[in-house]
């Protein structure tokens, strides 16, 4: 199945080097080498690899050289530097990876202005809806996730056991080669915990509580999480981003069939993933600044998301598994901010309607699988 960030890929690599990041198993191996058929490809996982690394020999006939997991090289953002300064674009450079890679681009800039980065997300019904039916996409989402094996197999069963396979090799090789952590059981259960609150602001110091653990430490825990894209964030708007960014944010999984058995708070899953997938999308393929956030006042009015693109009005978005009446907040955060787009995704509804009021209320399913921000 051919991956939308494809043609961005192969576009870019024309001038850059391009990066991939994304979580363990989402893809990103299987994505580089559809790229072009003629490409030399190395993982410095697989010693013979490191050793061809430390000597450049690749083919340089080919036209894609892939170096997958070279986060893991000492040194790998000088060693690609000089390699891109030497030899430039040809043959092009692609790199993939997961955590480290991804955060160690954050830090510092030795790669600066020599490249492009992609992050590549699991499958969403926008992705697959030319291949699979997108109620049918829905479904899987909703009991298998969407990361590309699991969907593709579409069986409980085996994402069970394969979920159990991801989750240890993100906490007992991942996570010890980002940070040397050893209360792994306290993390297994913090996962648990989180499981039971998506969708809802996420206070490190009740976490805490219930971990018997320091607040500070619970934090750098939730982070840990975020950095190997267990989790991601969907922090309160606020004007001020440092004081949005000190706010309680909201946490969601990245694989929708890990949130507990209840339909409403996995559905609201399944939607975060889609709009920060799109968000991410516009950032890294167009370069258009754009951003994925919650509402909520102090006595409790709330809209799920809102999404803040460059060039388009505000879209404030409801979640609704079966409730078509749209949302009284709407008309509450309207005021604050003039032009805004009002939509209310509900998933069992009998017809789609519009309000004078500019809501609309709209079959969730259809809406994700043709989503434009």
């Amino acid at each position: 199945m051919e991956r939308l960030l494809l043609p961005f890929v192969r576009r870019d690599l024309k001038r850059k080097i391009v990066l991939i990041s994304g979580p363990r198993q989402a893809g990103k191996t299987t994505l580089a080498r559809m790229v072009c058929e003629n490409h030399d490809y190395f993982n410095y996982d697989y010693p013979p690899h490191r050793i061809a690394l430390r000597e450049r020999s690749w083919d340089r006939k080919k036209d894609l050289i892939i170096f997958d997991e070279l986060h893991k090289m000492r040194g790998w953002k000088a060693w690609l530097k000089g390699v891109w300064d030497v030899e430039g674009p040809k043959p092009s450079l692609l790199v993939t990876g997961s955590a480290r890679l991804d955060t160690a681009r954050k830090t510092g800039d030795s790669l600066a202005g020599r490249y492009f980065q992609f992050r590549l997300h699991p499958f969403d019904i926008k992705e697959v809806k030319a291949e699979i039916e997108p109620e049918d996409a829905f479904s899987r989402l909703m009991n298998v996730g969407g990361f590309p094996e699991p969907f593709l197999e579409n069986d409980r069963e085996f994402h069970g056991r394969w979920q159990k396979t991801h989750t240890d090799m993100i906490l007992r090789q991942d996570l010890i080669d980002l940070e040397s952590v050893r209360d792994i059981a306290s993390i297994e259960t913090l996962i648990e915990l989180l499981k039971h609150r998506v969708g809802s602001p996420v206070s490190s110091a009740s976490l805490a509580r219930d971990l018997e653990r320091d607040p500070s430490t619970v934090k750098r825990w939730l982070a840990l999480l975020e950095n190997l894209c267990v989790i991601f964030p969907v922090r309160p708007y606020h004007r001020n981003v440092a004081r949005s960014i000190l706010k309680e944010p909201k946490l969601y999984f990245y694989d929708t069939a890990l949130v507990r058995d209840d339909q409403g708070m996995r559905f609201e899953n399944v939607c975060a993933c889609a709009l920060l997938k799109e968000v991410h999308s516009l950032s890294d393929c167009a370069g258009r600044t754009a951003a994925l956030h919650y509402l909520r006042t102090r006595d409790g009015r709330e809209i799920d998301f809102a999404v803040f693109a460059e060039g388009r009005d505000p879209l404030l978005i409801e979640a609704k598994y079966g409730d078509d009446a749209p949302s009284p907040a709407f008309s509450h955060f309207s005021a604050f901010f003039g032009s805004v787009r009002k939509i209310q995704l509900v998933k069992e509804l009998p017809k789609e309607k519009t309000y004078p009021s500019g809501v609309e209320v709209r079959n969730a399913v259809q809406w994700l699988a043709d989503m434009r921000i």
